[in-house]
């Protein structure tokens, strides 16, 4: 009888100015992160042993992010996922600071016309919010469409990177 081999898991909670946020490593690359009352959080259990070591870098990164100093992360990241899911993670690492696009932008960029709600369900799937920039995508009108940390910080993380956060009440 063969068993499969356990993968590690660590996380550590560190403070944002848009909440708490929790970060996750499987086998010491970064693999969550996730915001309190964030839709389809895994369960506290699945986060493994507290342990702020392998996230040294990553919270420096979102340090700077969150001090206006960093507009792109550079972190290894282990992101499960479909075939398909990943492909739409990276596309969004490639939505520049500061800038929207729609989903259907998205699925054009893919070469998957048509399927922009596929798209949506990936995006609101992605494990690393923030780092994996879903929140800036909006829907075809230009609103501020589901989000998974809920669309008040999602208001707040484009006026933030725009500039312009000084205009949002803020909540947290």
């Amino acid at each position: 009888m063969t068993t499969t081999p356990t993968v590690s898991r660590q996380h550590t909670v560190i403070d944002s100015p848009y909440g708490a946020l929790t970060l996750v490593a499987t086998a010491g690359v970064l693999s969550g992160l996730y915001m309190t009352g964030q839709r389809h959080r895994p369960p506290e259990e699945s986060f493994g042993v507290p342990d702020p070591g392998p996230f040294t870098e990553a919270a420096r990164q979102l340090d700077a992010y969150f001090a206006g100093e960093l507009t792109e992360f550079d972190l290894p990241l282990r992101l499960e996922g479909t075939p398909f899911q990943r492909s739409v993670w990276a596309e969004l690492v490639r939505i520049p600071y500061g800038e929207t696009r729609t989903y259907g932008d998205l699925a054009d960029s893919l070469g998957k016309a048509g399927a922009s709600r596929a798209v949506g369900l990936a995006n609101g799937r992605n494990p690393v919010g923030i780092i994996v920039p879903c929140h800036r995508v909006i829907g075809a009108s230009g609103s501020l469409t589901g989000y998974g940390g809920g669309l008040d910080r999602k208001q707040r993380l484009l006026a933030f990177e725009r500039g312009t956060e000084s205009e949002v009440p803020a909540l947290f």
